[in-house]
């Protein structure tokens, strides 16, 4: 099977975040896939198959299969429109999330997704443990969503990580600020999916885009995720849906020797 890993939401090799993407002729196993996953070590494995006019495709952690994943969704398009089929500037993906359908535009690709809203909630003292940090609000929606009073303590906030996977609430946690050079900044942890600080998460970002939207008051914003690699995602609130584009690298083509 070939394997490629792409750093999505990345200027150059190295930044954003890398996704393994397999591009496969038949679906495999799901306990397959998800073996697949864990020996790739990324934070997410893609795999997609033809399916007429479309691609099925579902994404693989090492902690098992999610319902979204916008980095290895970009890592994906990425790969079939510039290895596979050059002739299209579009693919549509059929997913557990339903369709999503990313567009090419120049060295742009822009991700059409749904749009995720939240719930404020209260902040318990469980999460102040683990998070090390009095947030200024919380949300919830699939992740635990923080909000800080500035981008330096977004940076700098340096979280438990035994103690944030033992939080009832949320799948991920995120923490959030309006930013200074970009309209607004985050950062990601995944320790219950083994993945602790996430590079740069699109998925979070249906969530985040209408949160900033509405506090910003505005539709097309740029935002940046402050992890060490780091990565930029130019985006718009559109109603129901949220587009966010980025650009994506090719670190590396590889064969996978597995038996079906």
């Amino acid at each position: 099977m070939k394997y490629f890993v792409v750093d999505a939401f990345a200027e150059k090799v190295f930044e954003g975040n890398p996704a393994g993407v397999c591009i496969m002729n038949d679906w495999i196993s799901d306990e397959l896939m998800q073996k697949i996953a864990i020996e790739n070590n990324l934070s997410e494995t893609a795999f997609a198959v033809k399916e007429s006019s479309h691609y099925g495709l579902r994404w693989f952690t090492p902690g098992g299969e999610i319902n979204l994943c916008g980095h290895a969704t970009l890592a994906t398009a990425f790969i079939i429109l510039n290895y596979y089929e050059m002739q299209l500037d579009s693919v549509k993906f059929s997913t557990i999330s339903g369709e999503l359908t990313i567009n090419k535009q120049d060295d742009l690709y822009e991700l059409d997704f749904p749009s995720v809203p939240s719930e404020q909630i209260s902040v318990t003292g469980q999460m102040i443990s683990a998070l090390g940090i009095i947030p200024k609000e919380t949300f919830l929606n699939r992740d635990l969503v923080f909000v800080l009073e500035s981008e330096e303590e977004v940076r700098n906030v340096s979280p438990d990580f035994a103690k944030l996977e033992t939080l009832p609430e949320g799948l991920g946690v995120c923490v959030t600020a309006q930013g200074s050079e970009f309209d607004f900044v985050s950062r990601a942890f995944f320790p219950k999916l083994k993945v602790n600080e996430d590079p740069v998460t699109g998925s979070l970002h249906c969530s985040l885009i209408p949160f900033w939207a509405n506090i910003l008051e505005k539709k097309e914003m740029v935002a940046r995720q402050l992890s060490s690699r780091g990565g930029t995602l130019y985006c718009k609130h559109e109603d129901t849906r949220v587009k966010m584009a980025g650009r994506a690298v090719l670190y590396s083509v590889a064969e996978l020797n597995i038996e079906t």
